[in-house]
């Protein structure tokens, strides 16, 4: 089953989804599920995957809106797929249009997913070190508040990502991001300076009022069954999902 090495859940209607690697078509070095359109990898292979992993998932491939990631903190709103075949360069996505799901691509950043049932809205966001720091996670929150959401109700997931025992920086910039988010600062398993981007991610959404939260226990560069940019660099890209029936 697609992602199921990553896992699914659903909250009150609210629907969270993180795949893994496996269950595509496409070849070496991508193999098999890799879900990034700007990769390297044959076009046609990548749309064979997205339809699968959304098939099972239970949507509508059609109805799937992805992003143009580009590490900063653009939030946009949408109610349905882009109109244009030029993807808007954002990294967060928020919708209160029910079955519509938003998608968020990574290969050791982390990936936010983020819904209150109640208000019936969902957000996605593309948090990598750069991102996290420039707030891109707050900047989700504020869209959802936008649209009626109360942080208190929201529900958080975050997928799989690079764990700060593995993510190992120089001392400059451990210290240039944790200057912005002490949460961050981490030290890797060899005892080098890291950055924990989840732990900062965490940090920021619990400042935030956000106390449903849950984390995946994956580090993306110690799991073979994960894609990961920090071990491999040519390689493909996970996926996760957020959506409400």
């Amino acid at each position: 089953m697609i992602g199921q090495r990553s896992g699914t859940s659903t909250v009150s209607g609210a629907h969270f989804a993180f795949t893994d690697r496996w269950g595509g078509v496409s070849a070496v070095p991508y193999e098999e599920l890799n879900l990034g359109g700007a990769v390297g990898d044959d076009s046609d292979a990548v749309r064979t995957n997205r339809e699968l992993a959304a098939k099972s998932l239970g949507l509508d491939p059609a109805q799937v809106v992805w992003m143009n990631q580009v590490h900063g903190n653009l939030v946009a709103e949408v109610d349905g797929p882009w109109t244009s075949r030029l993807t808007p360069p954002v990294d967060g996505l928020v919708t209160a249009t029910r079955g519509l799901a938003l998608a968020v691509l990574t290969a050791d950043c982390v990936p936010v997913l983020l819904a209150d049932p109640v208000a019936g809205v969902v957000a996605a966001a593309h948090a990598g070190r750069p991102g996290m720091v420039a707030g891109v996670v707050p900047e989700a929150i504020d869209a959802m508040e936008s649209l009626g959401a109360d942080p208190a109700r929201i529900v958080a997931r975050t997928g799989p990502a690079v764990c700060g025992r593995c993510y190992e920086v120089p001392e400059a910039m451990r210290a240039e991001v944790a200057a912005i988010e002490p949460a961050a600062y981490a030290e890797t398993s060899w005892g080098t300076p890291s950055v924990d981007v989840v732990a900062g991610v965490h940090a920021q959404l619990d400042r935030l009022g956000v106390r449903d939260r849950e984390q995946s226990s994956v580090c993306t560069l110690e799991s073979a069954d994960h894609f990961s940019y920090r071990r491999d660099r040519t390689t493909g890209r996970l996926a996760g999902y957020v959506w409400l029936d």
